[in-house]
């Protein structure tokens, strides 16, 4: 294993396991630990500890996928030879500071990635989280998880559905049990989640089996205008793929699902995300309990929950049909509607309702100030201020125009309330803002 100059190894001694990091840059990575195992279309079950060195794997693992020509432009340019296919894809990431005080208990944010439930895994250099583990004092874990066919879409015995979901948990039942040995506070643990991360935090706080495994939650772009209704599109869609099973090859999986996805005209906006949680599967509740069980989650949680100001310029201003036929102003009403419906009105009615019943939330909305950047408040524009890493975004579609110290300016507000919220569950009416924040408590 190859080591750059300016980093070493650090060696925690933890009952999981004595597990090799990496330290670098100030922090110390724990990278790629398996905390679970799968068959396809199986439950995950949990690691044991091992007395064996933990090792991790030169390659980051992820889950099959097909490559998005409008991710590469928008965020950056995916090195597949970095990457290792796996489809059994539970593994996870612990960044830590390199100095703290021994026995500090130092409070853990939990990274759950977006990407429709299709795409991504937990270590992208886009959402390294480094910078804010260094200015803030915190501990961050990055989970990956089954996507697509193989975590998201079932309904039948054969292909059970929330497969990624009971992923998800398996690794906050890691968390729970052995972050204290990285120094962690295991009593203080906020999931934080983008765009279907985001989604799937939401349904995390009314899963069955998470009780006592978190804390609070900070819901970035969750589209959850697109939740309600989509049993019948499910169940199309898992019929016409059918015929992959156990055996099926994966690769040709992946080739061959796309014959299959939802039709716009039939389904509408839902078309746009195919996969997703599943209610009436274990470890969901029905979809007519869901507004009910949120409501009693509320003296459970802390939410932090928030859109960016146009969501869907992400797509509708990267989409030569629309540009070519349709003037501006047409295209800008289009984003403006199309964001409200699934981002902007379900984030505000869920924090209301929330509120109501009595939990603590708070609702926010970016909107970068940059005139000249054509996707000022598009989806993921709040993924370089909240991580950071400018070497990471340098050539990210959606920063044209934008100069790297606004980013870094207002990250470093945006990255400092996040922490204070994620410590106190509370944000302080002095603490300074963002220019690029509108936040309020509900």
């Amino acid at each position: 294993m190859k080591f750059q100059e300016n980093t070493g190894t650090h060696l925690f001694k933890t009952s999981f396991g004595k597990i090799l990091a990496l330290k670098e840059d100030g922090i110390i990575k724990a990278k790629s630990i398996r905390y679970a195992y799968s068959e396809r279309f199986k439950k995950p079950f949990p690691v044991k500890s091992s007395v064996s060195e933990i090792v991790f794997p030169e390659k980051t693992p992820v889950c099959p996928q097909i490559i998005s020509p409008l991710l590469e432009k928008m965020i950056g340019k995916t090195e597949i030879d970095n990457f290792d296919v796996d489809e059994s894809t539970q593994y996870l990431s612990i960044y830590r500071p390199e100095h703290f005080i021994e026995n500090e208990n130092i409070p853990v944010l939990v990274w759950i990635h977006g990407g429709s439930y299709e795409l991504g895994c937990g270590d992208l250099l886009t959402a390294d989280p480094t910078d804010w583990v260094k200015e803030q004092n915190v501990i961050i874990v990055t989970i990956s998880y089954r996507l697509g066919i193989f975590g998201f879409l079932g309904g039948s015995e054969k292909r059970p559905a929330n497969r990624g979901l009971f992923d998800i948990i398996e690794a906050l039942k890691w968390i729970k049990t052995y972050i204290t040995d990285f120094g962690g506070d295991s009593e203080n643990i906020t999931l934080f989640g983008q765009s279907s991360g985001g989604d799937a935090v939401a349904h995390l706080m009314i899963c069955d089996g998470v009780e006592g495994l978190f804390n609070r939650v900070i819901i970035h772009s969750a589209p959850l205008g697109l939740r309600q209704n989509r049993q019948k599109m499910s169940s199309e869609f898992l019929m016409k793929t059918g015929n992959i099973t156990a055996e099926s090859d994966t690769f040709e999986i992946i080739e061959n699902y796309k014959k299959h996805l939802p039709s716009f005209f039939k389904y509408g906006l839902k078309a746009a995300m195919p996969f997703s949680t599943q209610y009436g599967f274990p470890p969901l509740c029905t979809e007519s309990e869901a507004e009910e069980k949120w409501k009693k989650s509320a003296e459970k949680y802390d939410v932090l929950i928030g859109i960016n100001d146009e969501e869907t310029a992400f797509y509708l201003r990267t989409s030569e049909t629309m540009n070519r036929f349709l003037p501006k102003k047409i295209v800008n009403r289009a984003i403006r509607s199309t964001t409200e419906v699934i981002y902007g009105k379900p984030a505000k009615e869920f924090a209301e309702n929330y509120a109501e019943a009595g939990g603590n939330v708070y609702l926010f909305r970016i909107h970068p100030r940059v005139t000249d950047n054509y996707f000022m408040g598009a989806h993921a524009i709040d993924l370089p201020f909240i991580f950071g890493n400018e070497s990471a975004w340098k050539n990210a579609g959606i920063l044209n125009n934008i100069p790297w110290k606004y980013i870094d300016e207002n990250g470093k507000k945006l990255r400092s309330l996040w922490t204070e919220f994620a410590k106190k569950g509370k944000i302080s009416n002095q603490s300074e803002r963002p220019e690029i924040l509108e936040l309020r408590k509900v």
